[in-house]
């Protein structure tokens, strides 16, 4: 087991680790971004309820305490208001290896801010954590997703075609871009 840090700072942003203490506040940026995030994420079909929304974080808090996922929340610097989730998804510590996975509140969209976390989340994992390959897969159709991980120098690796499903059951196509060490 790593000693992982449960909080990460940039310039305008602080990455916390899940904990019951942020469910209004999650809750809120959810419902306010709903629309959007039902684009993109099978669980963001409906606003989840109080009841799901804190067996999601115990389940996110038992992922990070066994080190398999490791979601945080993305706060402001400046307001200290939670913005959005990111982690470092699917690890695999035989390689090591992880992939970037987050969504930004509405409100906050067109900022920067997935980048910089993007960018926080790379750095964290090459320098903290020793992995040797960072992942960004998504949406063939999400173009801020592909140009966050365009601007912070991932290769594009290809297209898997016919990939997975869309939230509506739709075949998809899934780009997967990777930086390694």
């Amino acid at each position: 087991m790593r000693n992982i840090s449960k909080t990460i700072e940039a310039n305008r942003i602080i990455l916390k680790s899940p904990s019951l203490e942020y469910i209004e506040m999650l809750q809120d940026a959810i419902e306010e971004s709903i629309e959007d995030l039902k684009l993109w994420l099978n669980w963001a079909q409906k606003t989840p309820s109080s009841v799901e929304c804190v067996a999601n974080i115990n389940k996110a808090i038992e992922a990070f305490q066994d080190q398999k996922d490791l979601q945080f929340y993305v706060f402001t610097k400046e307001s200290n208001s939670l913005i959005g989730c990111a982690g470092l998804h699917k690890i695999d510590w035989s390689v090591p290896k992880a992939e970037i996975g987050y969504w930004i509140r509405t409100s906050y969209q067109g900022q920067g801010y997935a980048t910089e976390v993007s960018q926080l989340l790379t750095q964290f994992a090459f320098k903290k954590l020793e992995v040797n390959r960072v992942e960004i897969r998504c949406d063939d159709n999400n173009i801020r997703s592909k140009s966050v991980a365009k601007k912070l120098g991932f290769i594009l690796e290809g297209v898997l075609r016919n990939d997975t499903l869309t939230p509506d059951g739709k075949l998809r196509n899934t780009t997967v871009f990777s930086r390694v060490k």
